[in-house]
């Protein structure tokens, strides 16, 4: 015969108290004058018993579902932020929340109308993600749920966000060729304008200006950020008499093209010409020759940080620090810098 489940009402005659004040204390109630030892002996009654409590009947109570959504672009079709999903995930797991994934393929209405029926499925907060950071406009069928933007910014400063700190990992990039001792870096970046385009260009002057090397805009050339658009800007620097000893590449895809260009003008990495991607993109990275040295983007971090936040949020909990977070991007050290 099975044994019987264990009763608040048995966690109560064994602590010696009421079943409403065992449920004041295993839920945590606020404003309610208890003891310090009567909650010692209630958590320690139920404890001893097995007993937990329902989670079913506590949302109930609260009116929640326990349930957090992610909309994104398309990061849940590429192989490129799947740790900022993974981060996420973890964290609300450990807290005991589910997390879903809707990708919307950059779809507005399509978007909208997952967006209602999440909300009719009471889903208590979204996580309002983009592929590449960049700044945003919430859709207004979130409005009034609580949200916060992962790696991506909106006017609308009452919106936690986080995004990587682009113009320190600018800065890490080019520190880390100045260090090898070259003073003549070139900087292949992004046409398009981005924040990422900007974060990373501010970053690259800084770090020269720190080590009192002049910025020559002839040596920042901009193209398409894939590994033709490297290809091009750089064959554009290294045919050059003057040409730089180091690139940086706005990502790793230029800095494969940017292999490709020194590869046809009979440059050597790293004796000839040193390189540092950005983005970490290990198919990329660890795929070329010699492995190439990038910077990392803090995507599992930034989807961690994330639900931390949206759960903090719905839960009525005052937020410690800036609702507006820049997480950093470490270096991953290769084979590419000399």
């Amino acid at each position: 015969m099975s044994q019987r489940k264990v009763s608040i009402r048995d966690v109560a005659a064994h602590a010696g108290v009421s079943v409403t004040t065992v449920s004041h204390v295993l839920n945590e109630a606020p404003g309610k004058r208890i003891t310090d030892a009567t909650r010692a002996r209630v958590k320690q009654s139920a404890d001893e018993l097995g007993y937990a409590p329902s989670s079913v009947a506590r949302n109930l109570r609260l009116q929640r579902s326990q349930m957090l959504a992610l909309i994104s672009d398309e990061i849940a079709t590429t192989p490129y932020a799947g740790r900022m999903i993974l981060g996420a995930q973890e964290a609300a797991s450990k807290a005991g929340w589910l997390l879903m994934l809707v990708n919307t393929g950059f779809d507005s209405e399509f978007e909208a109308a997952e967006i209602r029926a999440l909300r009719q499925r009471q889903v208590d907060g979204f996580l309002y993600a983009t592929m590449y950071h960049r700044e945003v406009v919430l859709p207004e069928a979130i409005d009034g749920v609580p949200t916060v933007l992962l790696d991506a910014r909106s006017d609308d400063l009452s919106v936690p966000s986080v995004v990587p700190d682009e113009v320190g990992g600018g800065r890490t990039a080019t520190e880390e060729l100045i260090r090898h001792g070259h003073t003549r870096i070139g900087f292949l970046n992004n046409v398009d304008d981005i924040p990422a385009t900007r974060g990373r260009l501010e970053g690259y002057r800084a770090a020269l200006d720190d080590a009192g090397l002049v910025f020559d805009q002839r040596l920042v050339v901009e193209g398409s950020s894939d590994t033709e658009g490297g290809l091009q800007t750089a064959r554009k620097l290294l045919s050059a008499t003057d040409r730089p000893t180091a690139l940086f590449c706005f990502n790793d895809r230029m800095a494969m093209g940017a292999y490709h260009a020194a590869a046809e003008l009979g440059l050597r990495i790293p004796e000839d010409l040193s390189l540092v991607g950005f983005d970490n993109q290990e198919l990329i990275a660890e795929g070329l020759r010699p492995v190439l040295t990038t910077v990392a983007l803090p995507h599992y971090e930034m989807g961690a940080w994330a639900v931390e936040t949206l759960i903090a949020r719905i839960e009525g909990q005052e937020l410690n620090g800036p609702h507006q977070v820049e997480l950093s991007c470490p270096l991953v050290y290769r084979n590419s810098v000399a």
